[in-house]
């Protein structure tokens, strides 16, 4: 279970496209998508947000982590839900995520690494990357007096439970922020020293053909404060 984040959000949700049929957010960090068990400390959902900023029922197509924000789908009918989840079904939905990682990254890499699920079942799973920028910044979370990290650009092929979470941390680049697969000396030192409580992960696109209009839909949400403020402490500058 992931520790308890702060959210501070208003009443409403930041609407990043809208048509007759979808709707899109940036969805904050620290906001659920809809209520879950396994975090009763939750009041606050982005069904619920969205549901009453819009006066009507809306439908989450997929799902962000708690920790993640950025582009959230939602459809405002059962039809268009369907038909956007058989989308993501098939991977022919594309997905674009920024990460702050720990270490310094290849220039661009493939991770083809099977997950298995809490039933055991076994899935492949696969996540290319391209390392936007690099920095070394003067943390000592270690015998170093200094620590590096990397902003990368996660495209999984997949989508499986915290697929890139996981595949980070499988090749030892570890998203900062992240519990339980990330560096526990990293998310200490971003805790304690630097008051950040979120994960470095950042859904920034999405595209797809829309069911209906048959035309290519692409959405994009800009960074939350969070990831912003780490981005500047540590004189990241993304590229275009």
């Amino acid at each position: 279970m992931e520790s308890p984040v702060l959210l501070n959000t208003t009443s409403t949700i930041e609407i990043i496209y809208q048509d007759f049929s979808l709707v899109a957010v940036n969805k904050p960090h620290g906001l659920l998508v809809h209520r879950s068990p396994i975090a009763a400390d939750a009041e606050t959902f982005a069904v619920q947000l969205l549901r009453d900023q819009l006066d009507r029922k809306v439908f989450p197509v997929h799902r962000l982590d708690r920790k993640t924000a950025g582009v959230l789908l939602f459809a405002l009918d059962e039809a268009m839900n369907s038909a956007m989840q058989k989308q993501f079904m098939e991977g022919t939905v594309k997905k674009k995520y920024h990460a702050i990682v720990r270490g310094f990254t290849e220039d661009s890499g493939e991770i083809d690494y099977a997950l298995k699920k809490e039933d055991g079942t076994v899935q492949e799973a696969f996540t290319s990357y391209i390392t936007l920028n690099r920095a070394e910044a003067p943390f000592r979370t270690g015998k170093h007096a200094s620590s590096r990290y990397s902003l990368v650009e996660l495209n999984p092929a997949t989508g499986r439970m915290h697929q890139l979470r996981k595949h980070m941390a499988h090749i030892f680049h570890p998203i900062i922020g992240d519990r339980p697969y990330g560096c526990n000396k990293q998310n200490k030192y971003f805790k304690e020293e630097l008051q950040m409580t979120t994960m470095l992960l950042h859904a920034v696109e999405l595209e797809f053909v829309h069911p209906l209009s048959r035309e290519l839909v692409l959405i994009k949400a800009d960074y939350q404060s969070e990831f912003r403020r780490m981005m500047e402490l540590l004189r990241f500058f993304a590229e275009d």
